[in-house]
């Protein structure tokens, strides 16, 4: 890091239901983070309603960039660069964001970045809080993730292992092949009456339950890397059906651990197995699953690789892990074009 030249990079993000802005000073302290959530809007339809989304988005995105400047107490005048996501994500909530990030950068004359949401996801394991907003100017500056690095990305819409190199500098050794892990919690939630979002009420409905209450299948698929979770899912469907053909009262918090457990174990054996294999010295969990406590806890248990997990505000989307991603692509001359436009299905590469 000490190579880089210092900058601060302003961040819009807008690529799901959450609007969110935030300022980071040389890719890890946290000046800003601003989120304004819709989860309360899109419980009701039991997932995230696009068109509804964007709309939000329009309402919010200014008061929320304003809000930003106002906590770190800069102006954009302080301001060195601007980053926006363009991708993955919904297209009409993308578009929100880069135009708000656009004219910004077009008022301003700031240069301009475009982060890859995944991208964002691994760099939030980078941030750290500010003194100032940590209130604690003696506390340690928490070391950064060392390469090569195993990162465990795990999300609502992607689960996939990714072998670092170096910054930016990814092999993708396997991903999901179906449901991702968050998308899974989401149905088994929705099959259970849990409610939106699933994995929030998955955690806390498991937490009075057995998880060896029903065996579940793991789907390992042997000689891969690869995840597959809708055979989990399905598994739990029959498993409920058959309970109530019996007329049985369904044990809701057994099923829900014994689910969870059975997401949990993949997705740890794999990363550790990978880990192994590929000769990784750490290893990073990020994205939106990696909030889950039982997850976080099997991982931070172990002692055979340290182990990087973002704190639970930057798990979920957020504008900190995309200004944190930003940055190092500003660092190193990645400067977009005011042409840039929204990539939709943007892999991680």
């Amino acid at each position: 890091m000490t190579d880089l030249k210092p900058a601060r990079i302003l961040a819009v993000e807008t690529s799901c239901d959450e609007t969110a802005c935030a300022i980071i000073e040389n890719g890890r302290t946290l000046l800003s983070s601003v989120v304004a959530s819709q989860m309360e809007i899109h419980a009701r339809y039991g997932g995230v309603f696009p068109e509804v989304a964007s709309r939000q988005h329009v309402l919010s995105i200014t008061p929320v960039v304003a809000q930003a400047l106002v906590q770190a107490h800069l102006t954009l005048k302080d301001i060195d660069a601007l980053a926006v996501t363009q991708g993955p994500g919904l297209a009409g909530s993308l578009v929100v964001g880069m135009n708000m990030a656009k004219g910004l950068a077009l008022g301003s004359g700031l240069p301009l970045v475009g982060v890859n949401h995944l991208e964002g996801h691994i760099y939030s394991a980078w941030v750290y809080d500010s003194p100032v907003r940590r209130g604690d100017a003696g506390e340690p500056v928490p070391p950064e993730p060392q390469f090569p690095l195993m990162a465990l990305l795990v999300s609502g819409g992607h689960t996939e292992l990714n072998l670092m190199t170096d910054h930016l500098t990814y092999k993708r050794l396997g991903s999901t092949l179906d449901d991702a892990a968050g998308e899974a919690f989401d149905k088994v939630a929705r099959l259970l009456e849990l409610g939106y979002p699933g994995g929030p009420a998955i955690q806390k409905t498991a937490e009075g339950g057995d998880s060896n209450r029903f065996h579940f299948p793991r789907a390992w698929l042997e000689g891969t890397w690869d995840f597959s979770f809708s055979g989990l899912k399905t598994s739990v469907l029959y498993e409920v059906r058959e309970l109530r053909k019996k007329s049985i009262s369904l044990p809701i918090p057994d099923l829900a651990a014994s689910f969870q457990q059975a997401v949990i174990d993949v997705l740890f054996k794999k990363t550790i197995n990978a880990a192994r294999e590929f000769g990784a010295k750490e290893i990073l969990v990020a994205g939106g699953v990696s909030a889950n406590r039982p997850l976080r806890q099997i991982f931070k248990a172990q002692t055979e690789f340290p182990v990087h997990i973002p704190p639970l505000s930057l798990c979920t989307d957020n504008a900190a892990m995309i200004a944190a991603a930003g940055y190092q692509r500003y660092a190193l001359g990645h400067v977009s074009g005011l042409e840039m436009d929204v990539l939709p299905t943007w892999p991680l590469s």
